[in-house]
């Protein structure tokens, strides 16, 4: 197995467009798979690092960790994948042995945090490099190249018949949102929930909270054209908090007799945080953390817990299983293409983060090889 010279988006330094580089991926080492990358798309996530992260450390990089491709080749001690396997590379792997991988309360494992650098966002080791330049890996993936090399227990193989450019979104937005509501928040039949910020993540959270059987979704946000897309997932009222002169909470407050059952923040903005604890009901409401973000503090009154309120936070929407969740949308039961609003190539990468950060798209997904 060689070194593979193949094109990819590299950020040389925070807040700069990326830049097309040709890079060298060097072969698999033991417990790794090289995978050839057919389509990802932009996450929030992303942005954040480019963009708010005030670590300049984890530069250069290359991005991108919501995706989908077929292996191209494994390392020594690799047995479940081989080449031609269809696959979803995962932020957050799972070794499947420690106490946190057996049990069911989580998707937290104790082996994947110490292959990734939390405040560089990389991973420790990485097989990209660029002009006899080190790249770093982001979140152990690295999506935004033609070619990337993943540790075994980051690798989620998928049903050979899947779309790789519709699945791609299960790889972070969709699998977060949507488990956020049915596996953290755990939403039940008849109940009324409240979903803050309608990007991807919030969307798919307004998904599950439909899957889970929930009579009534309020979905919160001040950009009122996303109302619209909101109902097609399931959503049937929607708040504009820049319609009103009180706080949001009490918005609420007054629209459910006292709060809603579940609240879902999909912003990651701290003060989104603390409004949508305190639009849960006071004796038994559950509110779930999702929108990431790690520059500022977060605070509340113990009043606003001590009657009996939950506040959790979920990453990548607990034990959602990848394969599951596939073969979910192959049998019709969830929703990704309507997620894509537009189509480009990687060679666009940096017309599809100005969209996002435009607020003008909801997933924007990028051809990055041919099958």
């Amino acid at each position: 197995i060689s070194v593979i010279v193949c094109k990819a988006a590299v950020a040389w330094e925070p807040n700069k467009p990326l830049k097309m580089e040709e890079i060298q991926v060097a072969p698999p080492q033991a417990d790794e798979v090289r995978i050839k990358i057919v389509a990802t798309a932009v996450c929030h996530s992303d942005l954040y690092h480019l963009l708010e992260n005030r670590n300049t450390d984890g530069f250069p990089t290359v991005l991108g960790h919501e995706a989908a491709g077929v292996v191209e080749s494994v390392g020594e001690g690799v047995t479940e994948f081989q080449p031609g396997d269809k696959v979803i590379p995962v932020f957050l792997s799972q070794c499947g042995e420690c106490r946190f991988c057996k049990s069911p309360k989580t998707n937290q494992c104790v082996t994947a945090w110490t292959r990734i650098h939390q405040d560089l966002m990389a991973s420790v080791e990485s097989r990209l490099s660029c002009n006899g330049k080190r790249l770093h890996q982001f979140m152990g993936t690295s999506t935004f190249s033609e070619y990337t090399v993943v540790h075994q227990t980051a690798v989620a193989k998928i049903d050979p018949n899947a779309p790789l450019d519709k699945v791609c979104l299960i790889g972070c937005g969709i699998s977060t949102g949507y488990g956020a509501a049915v596996n953290t928040a755990k939403v039940e039949p008849g109940s009324t929930c409240a979903v803050f910020g309608l990007g991807a993540v919030g969307l798919a959270a307004v998904m599950g909270c439909k899957s889970a059987g929930a009579e009534r979704i309020i979905a919160v946000d001040i950009i009122a054209d996303k109302f619209e897309k909101a109902k097609v997932f399931g959503a049937t009222d929607f708040v504009n908090p820049k319609d009103h002169d009180r706080p949001i909470n009490q918005v609420l407050a007054d629209m459910t007799s006292g709060g809603v059952d579940y609240s879902i923040e999909c912003a990651g903005k701290v003060e989104v945080m603390r409004s949508a604890l305190e639009s849960c009901v006071g004796s038994w409401g559950v509110s779930v953390i999702v929108g990431w973000t790690d520059v500022c503090d977060v605070a509340v009154r113990p009043g606003q817990l001590v009657a009996g309120r939950t506040w959790k936070g979920s990453v990548f929407g607990g034990k959602v299983g990848i394969p599951g969740m596939v073969q979910a949308y192959l049998d019709k039961k969830l929703k990704l293409d309507e997620f894509i609003t537009h189509k480009m190539t990687l060679d666009q990468v940096n017309d599809a983060i100005d969209l996002m950060k435009q607020c003008k798209c909801i997933r924007t997904v990028l051809t990055v090889c041919q099958q």
